[in-house]
């Protein structure tokens, strides 16, 4: 499995989701990334799984789940597909 990002250190303060990305830290108003989370409980908001793959984030009590790459802005190009000639 190739490993996008290494996601640490998520926590949440009041309307903020702060987070490690790849050793750089980032700090995300909620309440323009998700309308789900900005809603969402104290509970709700700490109940959440990283893919293995660093990919994303998922909340299983609200069903939302964040890309890492949207959230910091970059982009993952699928890997280059081989062409089969005759």
């Amino acid at each position: 499995m190739t490993k996008h990002h290494v996601v640490e250190n998520l926590s949440f303060e009041e309307n903020s989701i702060s987070m490690s990305v790849d050793g750089r830290n980032y700090k995300f108003d909620i309440t323009k990334i998700s309308l789900r989370l900005s809603r969402a409980s104290v509970a709700q908001r700490h109940n959440f799984v990283i893919s293995p793959s660093g990919y994303g984030i998922h909340w299983p009590d609200i069903d939302e789940d964040l890309s890492i790459d949207v959230l910091v802005g970059v982009k993952h190009a699928p890997p280059p597909t081989k062409l089969v000639t005759a």
